[in-house]
């Protein structure tokens, strides 16, 4: 989650455009906390994350009495709550919208696709961490990406080492390397290494923009090269 609301976030400092983050049957866990979707006579409204309204979000979590409730549904339901969100939802003149989608394949990435048929899609950028399970995970993906057609923009590894706050020292909590041999083996490009850093996770649990509170940061330049190399990539 951190990863894609940090991409909004980059959007909508560094591009000014307006900029959708969509979350598919998955609770944000809410720093956007207290809010109440508008319905109107045939769309809901999303909730917008920033006082320019440049990121807006919409969440199954948002439909919720109690954010602690689980939400277990069936796959016909998740397919009826992914075309709401795609087709019956208000975003509004938008310029990009990034669909967050279950780690592996499942009803929701089929039911993505299905729903956007007739919408150009730029890519898909995977993020994994350096945990074998998780690239087992990535390689899925990656799999998914290939049989449906969708352009694999590259694979960011999260949670890449620790970084320590007091000397920016980074050690290798997992294993190290494995998402640039993990690119290789599969034939994708490797857009960047994301460390653990506390300062950014504090941004998070305050819905704060990391990037723009430590524009000098080690991870804020690390989300910038990230950024620079997709958007290159999509032509923006």
């Amino acid at each position: 989650l951190s990863m894609n609301l940090l991409w909004g976030m980059l959007f909508a400092l560094f591009l000014l455009y307006k900029f959708i983050l969509q979350q598919i049957c998955n609770i944000i866990i809410v720093i956007i906390e207290c809010m109440v979707i508008f319905s109107l006579v045939t769309r809901w409204t999303p909730v917008y994350a920033d006082k320019e309204e440049k990121l807006a979000v919409m969440s199954v979590g948002f439909l919720l009495n109690n954010q602690d409730s689980a939400i277990i549904w069936r796959g016909p339901k998740k397919e009826a709550m992914v075309e709401q969100f795609v087709k019956k939802v208000n975003w509004g003149g938008v310029d990009f919208l990034i669909v967050d989608t279950p780690p592996g394949t499942s009803d929701e990435h089929i039911s993505v696709i299905k729903h956007l048929e007739n919408v150009h899609l730029a890519g898909a950028v995977i993020v994994t961490t350096p945990q074998e399970v998780s690239l087992i995970d990535a390689a899925r993906e990656i799999s998914f990406c290939k049989v449906t057609g969708i352009n694999i923009l590259g694979v960011v590894e999260n949670m890449s080492g620790y970084l320590c706050p007091h000397c920016d020292h980074v050690t290798n909590v997992f294993s190290s390397h494995t998402g640039v041999q993990f690119c290789q083996q599969h034939q994708v490009d490797f857009l960047g290494q994301l460390p653990i850093e506390i300062r950014l996770s504090q941004c998070m649990e305050d819905g704060k923009n990391f990037c723009k509170l430590n524009p000098d940061n080690n991870a804020s330049s690390v989300f910038k090269d990230i950024w620079d190399k997709i958007s290159k990539k999509i032509n923006c």
